[in-house]
């Protein structure tokens, strides 16, 4: 039997969060980022009924998720060593095979050699044994958030970031695939083009389009006048429309409303996305910018997910790092 990933609606074991930890990179975000991770991780050990073990990443940031933290049962703070919080892509993607659970690691360049930061290359190993999980090394560069699973074998990228030549020089769909089905057990890779503008990430899935039920995906709609990314939304809307998974279904695409143009610090958009949801054990939750369409995500998400809760949370000051409570994230299957 291959190993497979299993889809983020199935149950978990625990739910890995990153605390903000450094100073020097949030600068004056880091209290309002802090505040807004403590208000995911309350909410994940609360309405999400998820054992959350709270990675942080230096002295300081281990006191001050203690003293914003520390009298919650359900969270587990863990002291680590990371260059920054965003643990889907720094830490392991679980699967399962026929020998029990696997932590798959893989090799981190930093998002193609973008932000090279102190000890992110060991996230994963810290991760599968605090775990007691075996760790699975590949020989390639592969970020989490640059793939999505439906947990039958069917995985959803974009060919923007993982055929880039910042990550695998001389990649093609076929070498991919090979090697999602080898780490993943991807029985079919399902290939968009361009993620959101701006990112960093060089258009991880995760802020595109996401699995929410077998044969379901959901992407996003542009909102307001000016979204910057509304030609790759319909783009996305397009390819997904005539695809089919893993067991030949054709997919069923939900559009759902973007936060539409959001202003970063320089003046420009920045990649601000309700794809970048959480999908925990009784709740999923979303991020919301500003004033932007939140009750309208939040009342489409609840008939997405009709037996969880939805909620809302501000993710403004996360955004500024360049991601969101997706981003900070690894689910632990049970």
């Amino acid at each position: 039997m291959k190993v497979i990933v299993p889809a983020e609606w199935a149950p978990h074991r625990a739910m890995w969060l990153g605390f903000p930890s450094h100073a020097e990179l949030w600068q004056e975000d880091l209290p309002a980022a802090q505040a807004e991770v403590a208000a995911l991780a309350r909410a994940l050990a609360g309405p999400g009924a998820e054992r959350v073990k709270l990675l942080t990443g230096s002295a300081e940031g281990e006191a001050d998720a203690r003293r914003m933290l520390g009298d919650v049962a359900e969270i587990e703070i863990v002291p680590g060593a990371f260059g920054d919080i965003w643990l889907r892509d720094t830490g392991p993607i679980f699967a399962c095979g026929e020998a029990g659970p696997q932590a798959q690691g893989f090799r981190f360049n930093g998002w193609g050699g973008k932000y090279d930061l102190e000890h992110d290359d060991t996230v994963a190993a810290q991760i599968a044994q605090a775990s007691g999980v075996p760790l699975v090394g590949h020989d390639f560069i592969l970020e989490g958030g640059a793939v999505d699973h439906d947990g039958e074998g069917t995985v959803l990228t974009t060919g923007q970031c993982v055929l880039n030549p910042n990550r695998n020089p001389g990649w093609d769909e076929a070498t991919a695939e090979a090697a999602f089905d080898e780490a993943l057990g991807a029985q079919k890779v399902l290939w968009l083009g361009d993620g959101l503008l701006n990112d960093h990430t060089d258009g991880h899935v995760d802020n595109l389009a996401r699995f929410v039920a077998p044969g379901v995906v959901a992407c996003p709609v542009a909102w307001g006048r000016g979204d910057p990314n509304a030609d790759a939304y319909d783009d996305a809307a397009r390819r997904l429309a005539g695809m089919t998974d893993a067991a030949g279904r054709k997919l069923q695409v939900v559009r759902i409303p973007s936060p539409g143009f959001v202003e970063g610090p320089e003046g420009g958009p920045i990649p601000a996305s309700h794809m970048n949801f959480l999908i925990a054990n009784r709740a999923v939750i979303v991020p919301l910018y500003e004033e932007r369409p939140g009750q309208l995500v939040v009342e489409a998400l609840k008939t997405l997910f009709p037996d969880r809760a939805v909620i809302g949370l501000p993710s403004l000051a996360i955004l500024t790092g360049g991601g969101s409570f997706h981003c900070i994230t690894q689910q632990e299957p049970a």
